[in-house]
């Protein structure tokens, strides 16, 4: 686990470097993994969408035959919330228990507009190959959440806040439904904020990704559970890295931006 956090740095430091050099140099890979992390988010929690028909439905508004009308609408719903995200990372200010409502409210808000930012009524279960596991009463939730946010607001902008507000919000579980979705947003909104490149959970890594979830939920560390994000953090860098020096080839050469000090 060391050596991975140390590759991170060691990647992000350098992104940083080039970025001051192209400041712009990652504009259209952030729209594509936007459009990525729709489809991948909702893919794990079982929409039937595919990559191509996701961008379709978002960038030209395009019905697929076949499919629920549910996965159009969450496909919509889970784009908007991105584009949230993004708009917070860019704000100096702490994150809120209210922007945590409002990132959930815009992942259902046309799918299940009845429970849009509002926390759970009911009990929340998941059956795991240890038996059902129980998440917090609805009675319960809003303390949590308090507390919660309460350590989120001095919580600094690094991959292993990112990693521990994702496994901590999905502990909680604090709403009827998108809880994944908006845990998720969550660990990509602190990592955009931190200069990071967001995380995608993708379907191939869905079954590792569940198992190190359940390990953890069963009292058994959330190591599996870490070591996983912080590898496709590790691979969203080297993507990142990929993109600027294939566009800008003489980064290296490029002269820093004026007023700018090295």
């Amino acid at each position: 686990m060391d050596d991975l956090l140390a590759s991170i740095s060691a990647k992000k430091a350098e992104l940083d470097r080039l970025r001051i050099r192209v400041p712009n140099g990652l504009t259209n890979l952030d729209h594509a993994r936007d459009l990525e992390l729709t489809y991948t988010s909702n893919a794990i929690e079982g929409n039937t969408l595919t990559a191509a028909e996701t961008t379709l439905v978002i960038e030209h508004g395009i019905t697929v035959a076949g499919k629920p009308l549910k996965d159009h609408l969450e496909a919509i719903d889970h784009y908007d919330a991105i584009c949230y995200v993004r708009e917070l990372a860019r704000q100096a200010t702490p994150l809120t228990e209210m922007d945590i409502r409002n990132v959930h409210r815009l992942v259902v808000l046309r799918s299940c507009p009845d429970i849009a930012g509002s926390y759970a009524d009911q009990g929340r279960y998941v059956v795991m190959d240890t038996g059902r596991h129980a998440f917090p009463s609805p009675a319960e939730v809003p303390a949590l959440m308090g507390d919660f946010a309460a350590w989120l607001r001095h919580a600094p902008d690094t991959p292993e806040t990112s990693v521990r507000a994702h496994r901590d919000l999905v502990d909680i579980h604090p709403f009827n439904d998108g809880n994944g979705r908006t845990a998720r947003l969550l660990m990509n909104l602190i990592l955009i904020r931190g200069g990071y490149p967001p995380v995608a959970v993708r379907p191939a890594d869905r079954p590792a990704y569940i198992r190190s979830l359940q390990i953890h939920q069963a009292g058994q560390g959330s190591t599996e559970f870490a070591a996983l994000l912080y590898q496709r953090l590790d691979a969203a860098l080297d993507e990142s890295l990929a993109a600027v020096r294939e566009a800008f080839p003489s980064t290296a050469d490029v002269p820093p931006k004026p007023g700018i000090e090295q």
